[in-house]
């Protein structure tokens, strides 16, 4: 049994079926990609693990534990965290502002954006920032406002706002949509440094083959609301019903 569990999730929205039968098993400590073509049902999947959708039938476990029913906080006081497509970050504040504001999430519950006006007097809360900014080769901008970050350094602080509350599951939708060649590279780089150095289970969403082939550990194909084939990327690249449904020439 996994960590995560996804068993028999429909959904439906009027005539549509956006998810049929839908069943996966998230092992401990993988990164698992989840790719198909527009209209896959990938983006509905998501909602639904992350709570925003709740699935006409079957059921979704974490740890254990559903996630079914519960508010988005809950689910990510419950060990899980998500990267959006478009960074989430406080574009005033600083590099460093930002990190803090999730350390006191951590602690206290609840993101408190007037805690940072007694942040002198919290030591433990100041080092675990630092350190959390040096681990993602942040610190040196510490300093900079958030928005004044080019795309893929505001993605480095989303993950490292997610990782300081030191999640179990890290729910990555597309990471690196809208970026340069090198900024892409470099967030593979931090993903894959991530997953070597802390037992954080990743489940990746997206449409660049480049990144899932550098990253999933395993890759399961949704076509038409429903998964096609879960195998290893090298299974999944010379599969000819993944060629015929998604991948075509970028699998070559």
């Amino acid at each position: 049994m996994g960590i995560l569990e996804v068993s028999n999730v429909n959904k439906r929205f009027g005539g549509l079926q956006a998810l049929g039968d839908v069943n996966l098993d998230i092992a401990q400590g993988t990164v698992h990609a989840i790719i198909g073509p527009n209209g896959a049902g990938k983006s509905t999947l998501l909602n639904v693990l992350i709570g925003k959708l709740v699935p006409d039938t079957g059921t979704v476990m974490f740890d254990g534990k559903s996630v079914l029913g519960r508010k988005p906080y809950e689910i990510n006081q419950m060990g899980i965290s998500r990267v959006f497509q478009t960074p989430e970050i406080f574009g005033d504040l600083t590099v460093f502002e930002n990190m803090l504001i999730p350390c006191f999430a951590k602690r206290d519950g609840t993101f408190r954006l007037h805690a940072l006006e007694s942040i002198a007097s919290e030591k433990g809360i100041i080092e675990k920032a630092e350190q959390m900014l040096s681990d993602v080769a942040m610190i040196d901008k510490r300093g900079m406002t958030a928005s004044s970050l080019s795309r893929g350094d505001k993605r480095r602080l989303e993950m490292a706002m997610c990782l300081v509350q030191e999640p179990k599951l890290l729910l990555l939708d597309e990471p690196t949509a809208g970026m340069a060649r090198a900024d892409t590279n470099n967030t593979i780089e931090l993903l894959n440094h991530i997953h070597e150095s802390r037992d954080i289970t990743m489940v990746i969403i997206e449409h660049d083959m480049h990144v899932v082939f550098s990253l999933a550990k395993r890759i399961t194909v949704l076509a038409q609301g429903s998964p096609l084939v879960e195998d290893t990327p090298e299974n999944i690249k010379g599969h000819p019903k993944v060629k015929e449904a998604y991948l075509g020439e970028a699998a070559a």
